[in-house]
């Protein structure tokens, strides 16, 4: 069976990094393992949360599997909270990546123009420098747009796209893909840039017109499940963006559950046909 870390945060109550990506991949039929790197009472739309920082527990935790001589066959990374992880967790990629070792960076720190609360200026360049130990980087056009130094934009063209790809390219990971790109009316999904074979490729699905937390590491969670089964990127993308929306239009029927995230528990019947379809394809 194949093995996962997933190193992100954990929100005891509403549904976002762990609580999102070890059931996900879990449901795709891959090992999870997790490294919180902190502890929250609840996802950060919540008031007066509570936070408990788990950064001193990082490196203690990962010298003990190493020396179980523990394999990993992906590494996935989310939020983190500080550049200390940061660090931290470049040094324990560094323990783990083998050649077969998929390293997997969404550099959780923006959306919608803005920087997430708690962060500075020095935070992007950090996130930066780290995007370059990654096989796969997935920014959102914000996130992006800041790591690069180009301006934000609600409204842009392929031309703005390409232009942070090559730039997001230039840090060194292999495949660069930047995901909630609307270039059509109606539609949204990814746009990738393979920089090892200089080819671009774009994975579209239905827009849905609401925002949940969570949806970006349903996402990520899905793609990297399917991912270490073998399906090949573009696909492996395809069935995260459909996951993905599907999961919010399935969100919709019960607003009073929104508050939470996205309810991937009512759809992970159908994250499994998915696997089924995309493998039989590959």
């Amino acid at each position: 069976m194949k093995r996962v870390l997933s190193i992100q945060d954990i929100s005891c109550l509403g549904r976002c990094s762990t609580t999102i990506a070890l059931p996900v991949i879990s449901a795709m039929g891959v090992e999870t393992v997790i490294l919180p790197t902190a502890l929250l009472s609840t996802h950060t739309m919540f008031k007066d949360f509570t936070y408990k920082d788990l950064t001193d527990q990082l490196m203690p935790i990962a010298q003990h599997w190493k020396k179980q001589n523990v394999h990993f066959d992906a590494i996935y990374t989310g939020y983190l909270g500080s550049i200390e992880e940061i660090q931290l967790v470049e040094n324990i990629i560094a323990m783990f990546k083998e050649e077969d070792t998929l390293v997997f960076i969404d550099p959780v720190m923006a959306d919608k123009g803005k920087l997430y609360s708690g962060f500075q200026e020095s935070y992007i360049a950090a996130n930066a420098e780290y995007c370059s130990h990654a096989d796969v980087i997935v920014p959102n056009i914000t996130e992006a747009a800041l790591m690069t130094g180009n301006v934000y934009k609600e409204t842009y063209d392929e031309t703005y796209i390409l232009d942070m790809l090559h730039k997001l390219a230039d840090f060194g990971s292999d495949i660069v893909a930047i995901t909630g790109v609307s270039l059509e009316e109606g539609k949204t999904g990814v746009y990738g840039y393979d920089a090892k074979n200089q080819t671009t490729f774009k994975v579209q699905t239905d827009l849905v017109g609401v925002s949940y937390h969570g949806t970006g590491d349903l996402f990520s969670s899905a793609a990297v499940g399917a991912l270490v089964q073998g399906i090949p990127l573009k696909n492996a993308f395809q069935l995260a963006a459909d996951y993905t929306v599907s999961t919010i239009k399935a969100t919709l029927e019960d607003q009073n559950q929104a508050w939470y995230g996205v309810s991937f528990e009512k759809t992970l019947p159908e994250l499994s046909a998915l696997l089924k379809k995309y493998r039989m394809e590959k």
